[in-house]
């Protein structure tokens, strides 16, 4: 069960990663990244809204443990998708995406505070090849090629910090409740909160437009499918693990970049894609030991 939790977990990350490359397609069309993440939300709330209707008696659940924790991972998402997007907009997508793949180490903090898991040299090590990975895909460590600001660095972050919030959210209500109930909810709170730093107009003016297959696609691809993945694997996974796998995301994201979008990878960025990769597969086989 160890070892399926990791794959399904690897294969949201996966879909998240292809998520990304349809999101860059649309903010290379002119849309707005918060629009964007309200429709990729949405589009997931209506897939698992329908989901948790089909037994609605059997999905429902009286515990307030339960709701608070499928909130707070709502607003996990939501967090990590907005400060993304600003960390970007602030600085550059290298350093925002290395600032928010540090989720992994805050998570571990909170799981050795919390007595969740013991540490470990193996875990930190882990860490640290992920991070080093990141890094040189990336190209954060070449300062002279991308722009740091306070604010870049503050959101950045805050998205890794929103993202070891949603990790958390996910692994205990997912251990109280169904997972098309723990969905619904989740992204019924994520929902409401990007619905307020929306720009309205922009919002409604995507139901009329010629990229509306798009952003259906991005809330099948990025939400519908790849939270259902993340959330039942996330039961039979430790925190700290399903954020190290997690991060072939990134490693997907720019394989999409390459193959579909005629980006182009270092020889660098293919040794960051390598050490990402190797150590993901080595906490997976030790895992599903």
């Amino acid at each position: 069960m160890r070892f399926a939790g990791v794959g399904l977990v690897m294969l949201a990350a996966i879909c998240w990663g292809i998520s990304g490359g349809i999101a860059d397609i649309l903010m290379t069309k002119g849309w707005d990244p918060i629009v964007i993440s309200l429709y990729r939300g949405a589009v997931g709330f209506i897939c698992f809204f329908v989901w948790f209707l089909f037994r609605f008696k059997r999905n429902w659940i009286y515990s307030t443990r339960f709701y608070i924790w499928s909130l707070l991972a709502g607003i996990g998402v939501a967090g990590n998708f907005t400060f993304y997007a600003l960390s970007i907009q602030a600085s550059s997508i290298a350093v925002a995406v290395t600032l928010m793949y540090t989720a992994p180490v805050f998570v571990l903090l909170i799981s050795f505070l919390l007595r969740i898991e013991r540490s470990s040299w193996f875990k930190w090590g882990c860490i640290f090849g992920i991070l080093l990975g990141i890094i040189l895909l990336t190209g954060a460590y070449n300062t002279d090629s991308i722009s740091v600001s306070f604010l870049g660095v503050a959101a950045g972050l805050a998205a890794g910090l929103s993202y070891a919030l949603f990790i958390f959210g996910f692994k205990n209500a997912s251990s109280i409740g169904k997972p098309q109930t723990t969905l619904t909810i989740a992204f019924f709170s994520f929902c409401l909160l990007l619905f307020l730093f929306a720009d309205n107009e922009e919002a409604a003016s995507v139901m009329t437009s010629s990229d509306i297959g798009w952003f259906l696609l991005l809330g099948i691809v990025g939400a519908g499918i790849s939270f259902i993945f993340y959330v039942i694997g996330i039961r039979w996974t430790a925190p700290t693990t399903a954020s190290m796998v997690a991060m072939v995301e990134p490693v997907t994201a720019s394989l999409f970049g390459f193959l579909l979008l005629g980006d182009h990878l270092t020889t660098i960025q293919l040794v960051g894609m390598v050490v990402i990769l190797g150590t993901v597969t080595v906490l997976s086989v030790k895992q599903s030991k």
